[in-house]
C-alpha cells in the first residue's frame, strides 16, 4: 500500500456514517407503533434507528418532533394510499367505501409492521404531561372522519346518496367500525376476520345511508 493509499483508508475508516432521515424515520414509525409514544425512549429510538441522540436532537428538536415527523411518514405510506381507494369517480359510492375498507384490513393486519392503525395504537395510554400529543392524535382520528364525510357528501351532491340521508351519523358510524377494526388486528385478529366485519358493513349499507 502507498503512503497516499493508506491515508485514504485512515481517513475512510474514520469517516462517520451519513444521516439517513428516511430511514430513520421508518425505525421510529415502528417503534412507536409498536409501543406507543410514552412507552418509547430516547435511548430506544437510538438503538433503534443507529444516529446518535445529538443527531435525533439536530434533525427533529425532541423526541414529540420525532413522533410528529414519524406520524406524518405514516401518512405518507398508508393512510394517503388508503384514501386514494376513494377516490376513483368510476366506482359507485359502496365500492368507493368497501375498497377503503379492504385497503385498510390488509394494512392494519399486514404482518409486516405492527398491527392495527398507528393513531389509534398510540393514542392509548397517555398521560396528562402529553397532551400535546394526544391533541395530535385526535386531530388525525377527526381527519380520517372528515374525509369519509367529505366523500359521501360529494356523492350525495352527485345524486348517489338521498339528500335526506345523515352522511354526518353515517361517517360518524363508518369511523368507529374502523377503529373496532384497529382494535382487533391489535388483539391479533387476521384479515380474513377483518373481512367478515367489512362483508356484514356491506350488507349493512342499503339500511345505512336510507333517508332519515
Amino acid at each position: 500500500m502507498t503512503i497516499n493509499q493508506d491515508v485514504c483508508a485512515k481517513k475512510g475508516r474514520g469517516r462517520p456514517k451519513l444521516f439517513d432521515r428516511e430511514t430513520a424515520l421508518d425505525k421510529a414509525l415502528e417503534l412507536f407503533w409498536a409501543h406507543g409514544y410514552e412507552a418509547t425512549s430516547l435511548a430506544d429510538l437510538v438503538a433503534a434507528t443507529g444516529a446518535k441522540a445529538p443527531t435525533l436532537y439536530a434533525e427533529f428538536e425532541n423526541k414529540e418532533g420525532l413522533f410528529r415527523a414519524a406520524m406524518d411518514r405514516y401518512i405518507e405510506k398508508f393512510a394517503e394510499q388508503r384514501k386514494a381507494a376513494l377516490a376513483c369517480p368510476e366506482r359507485t359510492v359502496a365500492q368507493g367505501i368497501e375498497n377503503y375498507f379492504r385497503s385498510t384490513a390488509a394494512c392494519f393486519t399486514d404482518r409486516t409492521k405492527p398491527a392495527g392503525c398507528f393513531f389509534i395504537c398510540t393514542s392509548t395510554a397517555l398521560s396528562a404531561a402529553s397532551g400535546e400529543v394526544a391533541e395530535m392524535l385526535r386531530t388525525r382520528h377527526n381527519a380520517q372522519e372528515a374525509t369519509l364525510l367529505e366523500f359521501l357528501q360529494q356523492r350525495q351532491q352527485q345524486g348517489e346518496i338521498a339528500r335526506a340521508t345523515d352522511t354526518d351519523g353515517v361517517a360518524k358510524y363508518l369511523s368507529c367500525v374502523l377503529q373496532g377494526m384497529s382494535v382487533r388486528a391489535r388483539e391479533g385478529a387476521s384479515r380474513e376476520e377483518l373481512e367478515g366485519i367489512i362483508d356484514t358493513v356491506m350488507r349493512l349499507w342499503p339500511t345505512l345511508v336510507m333517508p332519515a
